[in-house]
């Protein structure tokens, strides 16, 4: 129902300079592929083959990434190195391929904006890829959020529980329980201070939002440091009619942070050699 996944990739990822000085957050890599890999598996195996990605200047690799490169795959042909492109041909045989840009950095919430030729007017998917997400014991994040959708017919957006005094680094839900790990919110901020966070429900970087978001987001006034700031667009929508927190079932690694990369680095290593 929903194929079209929104990836924004604009970031200058300055906490891992100097390395993203030449390579985009987006192709770290965990262990063999890098972290837009595991995004795009997660988005198609929600059932989305159109991928469209916000990215900015120096993130060609993005591009080439998902692209044919015939002067390897000739030097690897009929070797024992040829099946470590598996993976990454399933993608680009099941997946399409769009991309847009953000000229400057205004926010999320602009970098959403931005896609808006490349998704039209029905309701999609957003993943950021420096959160990755893994859950051992059933479906991926996506995948749990899209039969939420399919129930509701709402924006929806993956939270999780954090420690109080870490609530400044997020985006901030309250709300009143729907149903077992659902929360139709009533209030959003967007990194409060501990003694001002209304709940410690914290937003990750999963969302389904629907069509309308794009007006929305139009009309709202950028927030803290005069960024467009997705969070107050939802809660405009909130208001306005409904959306959902999901507390999705799995693990969240902060690959946007390099300890978080690290952990997530160990626990793919780990699991690939358990």
């Amino acid at each position: 129902m929903i194929q079209k996944c929104l990836f924004p990739a604009a970031g200058y990822g300055t906490r891992f300079l100097p390395a993203t000085k030449a390579l985009p957050k987006e192709m770290l890599p965990i262990l063999t592929k890098p972290l837009i890999h595991y995004a795009v598996e997660e988005a198609l195996d929600a059932g989305m083959d159109t991928m469209a990605m916000v990215t900015g200047r120096g993130k060609r690799a993005l591009e080439d990434y998902f692209d044919i490169s015939y002067e390897l795959e000739h030097q690897i042909q009929g070797t024992n190195k040829e099946k470590l492109l598996g993976d990454i041909r399933r993608l680009m045989d099941k997946c399409t391929f769009t991309y847009a840009r953000q000229n400057e950095m205004r926010g999320l919430g602009d970098a959403i904006l931005k896609g808006r030729p490349l998704i039209g007017d029905e309701a999609f998917g957003v993943i950021l890829a420096d959160d990755l997400c893994v859950n051992e014991d059933g479906q991926g994040v996506m995948t749990q959020m899209v039969r939420m959708y399919e129930k509701y017919r709402c924006s929806i957006v993956a939270v999780m529980e954090v420690p109080q005094e870490e609530t400044h680094k997020y985006g901030v839900v309250e709300g009143s329980v729907i149903e077992d790990n659902l929360v139709m919110v009533s209030n959003m901020v967007e990194k409060p201070e501990p003694k001002n966070a209304p709940s410690n429900l914290a937003i990750i970087g999963r969302y389904i939002l629907t069509s309308d978001m794009f007006n929305i987001i139009e009309t709202t006034k950028p927030g803290k440091n005069g960024e467009v700031q997705i969070t107050d667009a939802l809660l405009t929508q909130a208001q306005k009619g409904m959306v959902l927190a999901y507390k999705f079932q799995g693990r969240r690694f902060d690959c946007g942070s390099i300890e978080g990369f690290v952990e997530a680095t160990n626990y793919m290593y780990s699991k690939k050699n358990g």
